[in-house]
């Protein structure tokens, strides 16, 4: 069968011709400003599962967006259609909408100066050749790795392989039209272990935009096992106020609570735990956050944002001092501040580690709660209280001596932050904010 990669049909230049051609269309209809957004992926999802092929998925999406502006008003349409009769509805209709639209004195493209000259090549696109055999027999290796790690494990929920290559093309009419192509690979096991009529489930996943990155089937099904044996035998816990350990993995969901807190529509919402927060300190002095748009085949890189604004390095947070916030041109509008390139989110935000790895700070803590797991939704980024259920592990003298069940840890995210004290160098690599393990002084625990 031939690879994915040969029949993906992904045509760059089609693409953007089809941009140039929605643009021109919305500059016939009298619009101040347009912007249009094309992309089309191309994938493939394995699963197996007991040893077999359970399913298999190829997905051929694409989707023209055009944006227009026209008196302080803006009107949106999209399709999947790329026929041009329906590039032209489309057009059309996002000018009648904008039509009966408010008028919005902050609304408009990015200022022209800020667009993008010469995008860097961030080397984001490695396709990965391998066909839908192929990647049920990685599959199978993987589950096969983790059913066979512990008589405990019992059940499988399977092994999934997946691969994906797509191109994103961006046009306005400041003349800006530029495009970008991308891959994402992963490869992700999930089993079930069984003792003494308890039951437990746990997964690892493996993510890159090169396959050659990925950890092994072996690897990532071992990891998934042992993950899911040593959860067996869980307790419960007294209700106290005592420190946690988040594991890398989660550690970078904790951190990104602050990133939602100081977008700029959270901050022009008025709707912020950290409203007006700039040049105050939100975390302890050895803490800082970088953001790193341009790190060669970075899961969050992008040489422009999505507006096509260039993107650039800067330190979001500097000795624990928040130095700005996540704009786009529409926000930063709203606050009276020049947007940051951060229409459509932060880029590969790094979060630097003051200690060595997880062994080493469940040392310093030496009793306490480890997070490997967080379950529910419980966080609330306008008042920053924090409630989420937790899978992990009482720590004592430095050492796991037990897995917990029914725990529940809380508090208030300002003053959580605060109440850090170390960050691993341990770092977690598959998603756009990398933190190591992370320490915080006192959490509120609720157990039995």
């Amino acid at each position: 069968m031939n690879s994915i990669a040969t029949k993906s049909g992904l045509d760059k230049h089609g693409l953007e011709e089809l941009v140039s051609m929605v643009l021109s269309f919305a500059r016939n209809q009298g619009v101040d400003q347009a912007e249009v957004t094309a992309t089309q992926n191309i994938g493939l999802s394995v699963t197996a599962r007991l040893g077999e092929a359970e399913s298999l998925e190829y997905a051929n999406d694409r989707g023209i967006s055009v944006t227009v502006f026209k008196d302080k008003k803006k009107g949106s349409a999209s399709t999947s259609d790329f026929s041009v009769e329906a590039l032209r509805e489309a057009s059309k209709k996002a000018c009648t909408f904008a039509k009966f639209t408010a008028n919005d004195e902050y609304a408009g493209l990015a200022n022209a100066e800020l667009m993008a000259e010469h995008p860097p090549d961030l080397h984001l696109a490695h396709e990965w050749n391998i066909d839908s055999e192929g990647a049920i027999d990685i599959a199978i290796e993987c589950e096969d790795a983790a059913r066979s790690y512990d008589h405990r494990i019992t059940n499988s929920e399977g092994a999934t392989v997946s691969t994906n290559t797509g191109i994103h093309v961006y046009g306005n009419t400041h003349g800006f039209l530029s495009s970008y192509p991308k891959t994402s690979h992963s490869l992700s096991c999930v089993v079930v272990g069984e003792e003494r009529g308890s039951m437990e489930r746990d997964y690892w996943y493996t993510t890159s935009r090169d396959a050659g990155s990925l950890e092994s089937a072996e690897v990532v099904g071992r990891t998934a096992a042992k993950r899911t044996v040593q959860k067996l035998g869980g307790r419960k816990i007294a209700t106290s106020n005592s420190p946690v350990l988040f594991a890398p993995e989660v550690a970078r969901g904790f951190i990104g609570h602050v990133i939602r807190a100081i977008t700029g529509a959270a901050q022009y919402r008025r709707s912020s735990f950290l409203l007006d927060a700039k040049d105050k300190k939100i975390f302890p002095d050895f803490m800082c956050i970088h953001e790193r748009p341009h790190i060669l085949g970075g899961m969050a890189s992008s040489p422009y944002d999505a507006e096509g604004v260039r993107t650039t390095e800067r330190d979001l947070v500097v000795n624990g001092i928040l130095k700005g916030y996540v704009l786009s041109s529409y926000s930063g509008r709203r606050l009276g501040l020049p947007t940051t390139g951060n229409a459509g989110g932060a880029h590969n935000l790094i979060v630097p580690g003051d200690s060595e790895d997880l062994q080493s700070l469940s040392k310093q803590m030496g009793e306490g709660l480890l997070v490997q797991e967080l379950i529910g939704q419980g966080v609330n980024t306008v008042t920053g209280d924090y409630s989420r259920g937790v899978v992990g592990y009482w720590v004592e003298n430095g050492q796991i001596a037990y897995p917990v069940h029914e725990v529940t840890i809380a508090g208030n995210l300002a003053d959580l932050y605060k109440r850090i004290v170390s960050i691993g160098s341990d770092v977690d690599l598959r998603g756009g904010i990398q933190c190591g393990s992370l320490l915080v002084e006192q959490m509120k625990i609720a157990g039995a």
